[in-house]
């Protein structure tokens, strides 16, 4: 698609266009929902790059980031005014899709005797960025919910994708032979 234009000067007066053509506030919960999703697919873009071209999560995090736009495009219909397109609608099996990965991964995994402070690699660090950023977002659609219409399997699935991170996080320093630095309580 060729860009012929980039702005559009309507959102000027902190004022933007949801799915349909309503028009809200820049700082409304929706914005700040579906603007977190955009902002945790940047994320899972910048650790794509992280990882090496072989790396066999790099295909499901591709995956993964066409999830967060349709979780988006679902998030930025307000459904009270504007009925979901078809590609605001998660395909059925994608929870399921995380869990599997989770449960993959697990295994392979030493047992950890406590809290693991975020870092190790790079990547392993980019992608503990990526859970806490997903947490905000699990936030931002739960406060969402309180007022709008969203999916009960966005909200399950946002929530898995945090869990997916978090053990993918260490994945990544596990087969870096990287090891995690554990929390210690700090002395007086």
């Amino acid at each position: 698609m060729k860009m012929t234009k980039i702005y559009t000067r309507t959102g000027d007066k902190g004022m933007t266009s949801l799915v349909g053509g309503v028009r809200i506030k820049k700082s409304d919960v929706r914005l700040e929902a579906y603007g977190t999703i955009d902002e945790l697919c940047s994320h899972i873009g910048l650790l794509v790059a992280q990882l090496p071209q072989d790396d066999d999560e790099r295909e499901f995090l591709i995956h993964t980031q066409s999830n967060l736009f349709i979780v988006g495009s679902h998030l930025a219909t307000d459904q009270s005014k504007t009925p979901l397109y078809p590609s605001a609608i998660l395909p059925e099996g994608e929870t399921e899709a995380l869990e599997q990965r989770v449960d993959a991964i697990l295994p392979l995994l030493p047992e950890c005797p406590g809290f693991v402070l975020p870092g190790g690699t790079i990547a392993a660090a980019q992608c503990h960025v990526c859970r806490t950023v997903c947490r905000r977002a699990e936030r931002r659609i739960d406060a969402l919910a309180d007022v709008a219409e969203v999916g009960t399997d966005i909200i399950k699935y946002v929530n898995r994708l945090s869990d997916y991170l978090f053990v993918l996080a260490k994945k990544i320093n596990f087969n870096a032979h990287q090891h995690e630095i554990m929390w210690q309580k700090p002395c007086r």
